[in-house]
């Protein structure tokens, strides 16, 4: 039944609409099971029934006539138990519920099965028989196997069919996919067609080989223009680091070996359009065929130089639409470029259906201010152009045509975020203080230039992470130690002398450089972080040099070891970042000794917290690896990013005993994971006694005003009421309760998501 299964699942992904899906299904399982019946009964959410949506066997004048309730008949029991009923003679089952209009009368065999999409009961699949007879164990496990490959291809066939009458009915939709860039965006849709299809350019011929030549370099040409022109409009946007994406762009553009393939099949008389996609298109399948997901990322920058060249050699005119003052862009796969084009003070937002929270479209985001969410996969994008819709970058939702009360609630946080920003330069004066006087030390995150001028412009005191890597992902090499100390330099400097906190290149996991390329069947238990820097000495002294050669005369560098898991990683790098100081000084540099802390992110490291914090000058806890860790979830992925949540209980006493026995040592502790800029989850830590609480920008105002708001022994209370709770629904029930109380409602942004 493997190879019926497989057919089965690939004429339904086919399929054009959710009644062909419904049809394929009952038609092909009655033909290969061999039954007289096959049947699906499907969810109508809004009366929570399940309706006889499609069948072969039963009366067709019974389509969309028969309700169900959960627990009604053997279909809705099937729904209350979850699980398969197989049943001889369904008749002498005390749930059996007969139906006239269905003529199922003649039928005694029952098999139900439930189709089961993210915990939720979409439907029941049923095959019946005229004969008393139960169906044996392969034909139940083939019913379930294949209600479990269904149950996505129906969720989004569901979701599609909503959206394509949502003009006439205006239902709410929801759909999650990963947050990229925190803040919410309330506006239009403004849907990104692909320009022009590289997949569907005929083969043709070219007589005239000089003129084509010709044309395929003048298209070239327009394509730099038009990249250059995109990267100037956000120049005042974008720092170096960001702008080198636009850099990278125009650098494959001059390739002198892309053009060479290229001409080289003109010169075969192959015509300039075909010859240009038969060569991106190879180098678009190279990226998408590798298991790293940094070069698949790079896959659709790929496509999307293809497509802008050849509307230029089709001598076409990118269209120009209006776009609304409160423009959400969607796309199937968004791009910088293509970010760029849309005036910046009508943009407000962005998704992307595929993409993750690394790609370059989601670092210009991030640094543009713009909430994003990517990997929205079950988004029917192409039927919601100019649709309502709220774009959640902090849980990585969407909602399209919110109902009034979602609307409320969103409006309100918008309203909270405009506040606090026309507040912005009276919070940024103002130290982070508790109402009854005690002093929190709040930082920033930081990894692009861009990321400077907004953090002191919001009053950090400092960073708590320097995230190092980001040059060297937007980099084809590693870069030098002169090119890393200048990029170091410009950090120290502009925060001077505000402590900065670099951490030392972490990659592996989801951060993989094209030129280091690290293939793993298991990247977040693999190597990464500081194991990878350890085996390569020459990587990590190179830039502990640069680090300390850049902090010349401002000696305000610290130095962060991520993915500690013992004592003997800490004491091989202690010894290294030693060296690389007596080399200096030896070398005639006038500098000082930095601090060197690590980060306390899996969960070996929380159980050795003593020895750890005796050995090192401070600890940050990188919460959002530790809570990965803790939970077993990898938040990037979207099937399991639900369970992720930083209130559960378990993490949240690992955070109170990692900070407990790092201060029995006399060691500072702080912590540089999201948790740290939600305000409900900063209020926990200010409880717990954390030093240092290190954000994205964006959340330091909130934060700030919501510290200066409470007094930190009411704080105290509700930790403990909080670490007596068993469930994270609980936990953040409780923490919103609370700032409700005071007046702060609209502050707390979903920590746990």
């Amino acid at each position: 039944m493997l190879g019926s299964l497989r057919s089965i699942v690939q004429e339904v992904n086919a399929a054009r609409d959710l009644p062909a899906v419904l049809e394929i299904i009952v038609r092909r399982v009655r033909e290969v099971m061999h039954t007289r019946v096959c049947s699906v009964y499907l969810r109508d959410k809004q009366s929570g029934n399940y309706v006889l949506m499609a069948t072969r066997g039963l009366n067709q004048d019974a389509v969309g006539q028969v309700h169900l309730a959960p627990g009604e008949g053997l279909v809705g029991n099937v729904v209350t138990r979850e699980e398969p009923i197989n049943l001889e003679q369904a008749e002498a089952h005390p749930a059996y519920q007969y139906f006239p209009a269905t003529g199922e009368e003649r039928f005694s065999a029952f098999l139900g099965t439930p189709i089961i999409h993210h915990r939720t009961v979409l439907g029941v699949l049923v095959v019946q028989q005229a004969e008393k007879r139960r169906f044996d164990e392969g034909e139940e496990a083939f019913l379930v196997t294949l209600s479990a490959q269904l149950a996505g291809v129906i969720a989004h066939a569901e979701a599609t069919g909503a959206l394509a009458t949502i003009g006439q009915q205006r239902r709410e939709a929801k759909f999650s996919g990963i947050a990229a860039s925190p803040g919410v965006a309330i506006g239009r849709v403004h849907i990104v067609a692909p320009q022009a299809n590289l997949a569907t350019v005929p083969y043709s011929c070219c007589i005239d080989v000089d003129a084509e030549l010709e044309l395929f370099h003048q298209a070239l040409a327009s394509a730099r223009t038009e990249i250059r022109d995109a990267g100037e409009r956000l120049k005042g946007e974008l720092n170096r680091e960001e702008r080198a994406l636009f850099d990278a762009y125009i650098s494959m553009l001059d390739d002198n070996s892309l053009a060479v393939e290229v001409c080289d099949r003109i010169r075969q008389q192959v015509s300039a359009p075909r010859a240009w996609a038969e060569v991106m298109l190879e180098h678009v399948r190279r990226f998408e065929a590798m298991s790293d997901s940094y070069f698949r990322d790079r896959a659709a920058d790929v496509r999307d130089l293809g497509a802008r060249v050849l509307m230029h050699l089709r001598q076409q005119q990118q269209s120009r639409r209006d776009y609304s003052e409160n423009t959400i862009l969607i796309g199937e796969e968004l791009t910088a470029a293509v970010l760029a084009e849309v005036p910046r003070e009508k943009l407000i937002g962005a998704v992307s259906v595929k993409g993750s929270a690394n790609s370059h479209v989601a670092i210009i985001a991030r640094a543009m201010g713009l909430p994003a969410v990517m990997g929205v996969q079950d988004l029917p994008y192409e039927t919601i152009d100019g649709a309502e819709i709220v774009v959640d970058g902090y849980r990585g939702e969407l909602h399209v045509h919110p109902g009034p009360e979602l609307k409320r609630r969103y409006d309100s946080i918008v309203a909270e975020e405009r506040e606090l920003a026309r507040n912005l330069d009276h919070l940024a004066g103002l130290p982070a203080e508790t109402a009854d006087g005690h002093r929190v030390r709040l930082w920033v995150n930081t990894g692009l230039m861009a990321d400077v001028v907004r953090s002191l412009e919001r009053g950090a005191e400092g960073v708590g992470l320097y995230r190092t890597e980001v040059p060297f992902l937007l980099r084809d090499r590693f870069p030098s130690e002169e090119e890393q100390r200048e990029i170091y330099r410009e950090q120290l400097q502009a925060f001077a002398p505000r402590p900065v906190t670099m951490r030392t290149l972490d990659i592996g996991g989801d951060k993989a450089l094209a030129y280091f390329p690290i293939e793993e069947t298991n990247p977040f238990l693999g190597w990464r972080g500081i194991r990878v820097t350890l085996d390569h000495p020459e990587i990590f002294l190179a830039q502990v040099r640069a680090m300390m050669k850049a902090s010349v005369g401002l000696d305000n560098l610290r130095i962060m070891l991520p993915m500690i898991s013992g004592l003997g990683e800490l004491e091989a790098a202690r010894k290294l970042v030693e060296r690389a100081y007596r080399e200096l000084v030896e070398e005639g540099y006038d500098i000082a000794m930095p601090p060197l802390g690590i980060m306390i992110e899996v969960p070996s490291a929380v159980y050795q917290v003593r020895e750890l914090a005796e050995h090192a000058d401070f600890i940050s806890v990188g919460s959002n690896d530790l809570t990965q860790y803790l939970l077993a979830v990898d938040r990037n992925n979207s099937r399991v990013a639900s369970i992720y949540h930083a209130l559960h209980p378990a993490v949240l006493h690992a955070l109170q005993e990692i900070v407990r026995v790092g201060h029995a040592a006399n060691t500072k502790v702080g912590i540089c994971g999201e948790l740290a800029g939600d305000p409900g989850g900063a209020l926990l830590l200010l409880a717990m006694g954390y030093d240092v609480l290190s954000m994205n920008a964006t959340n330091l105002p909130r934060v700030k005003a919501t510290l200066r708001a409470v007094r930190k022994a009411d704080t105290e209370k509700l930790l403990q009421q909080v670490l007596g709770q068993q469930y994270p629904e609980e936990i953040e029930q409780t923490v919103r309760a609370y700032l409700k109380r005071i007046g702060l409602k609209a502050l707390l942004q979903p920590a746990g998501q």
